[in-house]
């Protein structure tokens, strides 16, 4: 990895799949900490962390096949906290443009570079701290939350700093906005300062940084974007006992799980080639079942809403 990807976190290594990258892995000393279920997963990331975006069908799969053994706990890592640097070429966000069509290719996942040219974010600490506050409410729905707002990023380059696209994403997924406001000038910020600190005491610098523990005090760290195997050999390290669930890989079955898919995420859930997957999400919009965004990077399908 370059020097350059090494000093700028905006900079994400494609063959590594992180964005940044740890100083030392061996400072990682994650304490232990008590989970309902047999492996506690530290998941430390960033709503505008590329990579982190490129994982998200492996962690899809993972959450169907060991759901009811994993407990996933979000860190926010603060990717970017203002643009007062300069390094690996990276000065401004016109810089990053280039480089984000570049990731979406080796990811397979849609990502428009273009919002960096349009209406570039000044800071990914805003939507960080919305989804710190929104775990007040609900941690299902903070997921919701994070998901629909790099869907928002990465697909309709909305600047998700800003306080409107973030209320409009919070609406969505059914959280209570003028609480999330609340939190989100209050609690989250503190909650968001304790992520920070979390992630700078365990030498984290690159993202997604996962670790895996169990109740026994064992550890197992991934970074980057790595193939589905990788992940489900670490719950199975942790927990040798786990039972790998069997689910309906049906379209519909799917869709009822996860609302909206990409090609590679369909392809990934129901063990298929992308260009396969493409194809039946394709007759599925045809067929009016499904609605489909397109990007200059690829698409992402929903489930088409019933007209009241």
């Amino acid at each position: 990895m370059t020097d350059s990807i090494t000093n700028n976190p905006l900079i994400c290594d494609p063959v590594e799949g992180v964005c940044g990258v740890p100083e030392n892995s061996e400072t990682i000393k994650i304490k232990k900490q008590k989970s309902e279920k047999p492996v506690k997963i530290i998941y430390f990331t960033d709503p505008i962390c590329s990579s982190c975006w490129g994982i998200e069908p492996q962690l899809r799969k993972l959450k169907l096949e060991y759901g009811d053994n994993i407990e996933i706990d979000y860190r926010m890592g603060g990717l970017l906290p203002d643009w007062s640097y300069s390094s690996g070429g990276i000065s401004k966000p016109s810089d990053v443009a280039h480089h984000w069509d570049e990731v979406s290719l080796h990811y397979e996942m849609p990502i428009d570079g273009d919002i960096w040219l349009e209406d570039p974010l000044d800071s990914s600490y805003p939507p960080s701290i919305a989804f710190k506050a929104s775990q007040i409410q609900s941690k299902e729905k903070a997921a919701l939350l994070m998901r629909e707002m790099r869907e928002m990023l990465f697909l309709n380059k909305k600047n998700i700093a800003k306080w409107e696209h973030i209320a409009k994403a919070a609406e969505r997924v059914g959280l209570n906005v003028e609480q999330l406001k609340n939190d989100f000038e209050g609690q989250g910020k503190i909650l968001f300062e304790e992520d920070l600190k979390l992630a700078k005491e365990n030498g984290v610098r690159g993202f997604p940084s996962i670790s895996f523990m169990n109740d026994s005090g064992n550890k197992e760290m991934i970074y980057g974007t790595k193939p589905y195997p990788f992940y489900e050999t670490a719950v199975l390290k942790m927990f040798p006992k786990a039972q790998k669930n069997e689910y309906s890989k049906n379209w519909e079955a799917l869709f009822e799980k996860y609302p909206s898919l990409t090609a590679k995420e369909f392809a990934v859930l129901s063990d298929l080639k992308k260009i396969e997957s493409e194809k039946i999400l394709d007759d599925l919009f045809i067929k009016g079942k499904l609605e489909k965004l397109t990007t200059k990077n690829g698409s992402l399908w929903t489930v088409k809403a019933i007209e009241e």
